[in-house]
């Protein structure tokens, strides 16, 4: 099934109305700590070697989403442009979520889209426990 593709400004307002609903930003644990959307989780696809410059894949991604979301959960997934979260909700869709939407243009924009942050919407740099990776990670763990 193809995953419903939204706007920042869609995101926004599913988040508004449905007090359950949920943000997850899998950006790299950098990109999140420099600022994101208000309320976000971070539980990065990707992670971001400093000693090389490079990204490499999460290979603890499905375990942590499965430990922390529930599978019927309302998810809002953004990245950096949209490619990214596209990724990861196929990913997610594969092991059973199920109200999953990608945010086209991302926390940052693409050519064709303004992202979360061009467009003004509500920005945190709250990186700390519940919402950063690292604790998340924890909690998967137990």
């Amino acid at each position: 099934m193809p995953i419903p593709q939204i706007t920042p400004d869609e995101a926004k307002k599913i988040l508004d109305e449905n007090q359950q609903a949920l943000y997850v930003d899998v950006r790299s644990i950098p990109e999140f700590a420099k600022g994101h959307a208000a309320g976000a989780i971070n539980i990065p696809l990707m992670h971001y070697d400093t000693g090389s410059g490079q990204m490499s894949p999460n290979q603890d991604f499905p375990k942590v989403v499965e430990a922390i979301l529930p599978k019927d959960k309302r998810l809002v997934v953004g990245c950096q442009m949209g490619g990214r979260s596209q990724r990861a909700c196929e990913l997610m869709q594969r092991i059973g979520y199920t109200d999953l939407s990608n945010i086209r243009g991302g926390f940052g924009g693409s050519p064709d889209q303004p992202g979360w942050s061009q467009l003004g919407l509500p920005v945190s740099a709250d990186a700390g426990p519940g919402v950063g990776y690292e604790s998340l990670l924890e909690k998967a763990k137990k």
